[in-house]
């Protein structure tokens, strides 16, 4: 199974001012840090190293992880500090560090999926091709739709203008696949920038395979996703 890299160093403006004095990943879900759940189902789907990106407020997410004891993967840090280069910057960082895999699993810090990892790692060795994205046909339900899937290629477009949202109708669901060299190629001269413009660029040459996602994703980037997430979990845990 390939590692998984975990962008856990934004600074979650939507979720202020809870996130000025907690990183996100910590936020509490069902009683226990959101990124223990994360660790929880990445482990439970056979990863086993973890590069987990951190940035603000990251030393807190370092004392709770040492805290925790043994959560079954490995992990590695890449700390940005309080500069944040930003989501691809995170990736280029960790490459400079030597710490990216030749090729990984891209998780959301805010991400809770209800996926098979190994499913979508056979469907990405199949295409050839160096990113996968998993999509979801979410329509506008619980975010801004911003992938255009056809024939199993993505077109991917986070900052798509408005006239053209109507032709995609599916959302990048929070898991990618993407190669060390992809990101080589791409990084910019500051080594800052967003990983939404490196997968736009890729996905603009046809480089972008797809794995449909065929239930909801949830998140925690929103008050509204972190209730809907809770309640997921509760309903879960009761089943």
């Amino acid at each position: 199974m390939l590692p998984c890299v975990i962008l856990a160093g934004g600074l979650a403006t939507r979720m202020r001012p809870l996130t000025e004095q907690l990183p996100k990943s910590l936020i509490p879900v069902a009683g226990r840090p959101f990124l223990f759940h994360q660790l929880e189902w990445l482990r439970q789907q056979g990863v086993t190293n973890v590069i987990l990106s951190i940035g603000h407020l990251g030393a807190q997410i370092r004392s709770a992880l040492a805290g925790a004891g043994d959560l079954g993967v490995r992990i590695q840090f890449v700390d940005e500090g309080e500069e944040l280069r930003g989501s691809g910057g995170a990736l280029c960082l960790a490459l400079r560090e030597g710490l990216l895999p030749a090729a990984f699993f891209l998780l959301n810090g805010d991400s809770y999926l209800v996926l098979d990892l190994a499913r979508v790692e056979a469907a990405w060795s199949d295409s050839g091709l160096p990113a996968l994205m998993t999509v979801y046909r979410n329509e506008g339900r619980w975010d801004r739709s911003n992938v255009r899937f056809d024939e199993g290629a993505v077109y991917y477009d986070k900052h798509a203008p408005r006239e053209t949202r109507a032709e995609m109708p599916w959302i990048d669901y929070g898991m990618s696949i993407l190669t060390s060299d992809a990101v080589a190629e791409w990084c910019p001269a500051d080594g800052k920038g967003d990983v939404a413009d490196l997968l736009h660029g890729l996905s603009a040459k046809g480089l972008v395979a797809g794995y449909v996602a065929t239930e909801r994703f949830f998140e925690i980037g929103s008050p509204s996703g972190l209730q809907d997430l809770e309640h997921h979990l509760e309903t879960k845990e009761h089943k």
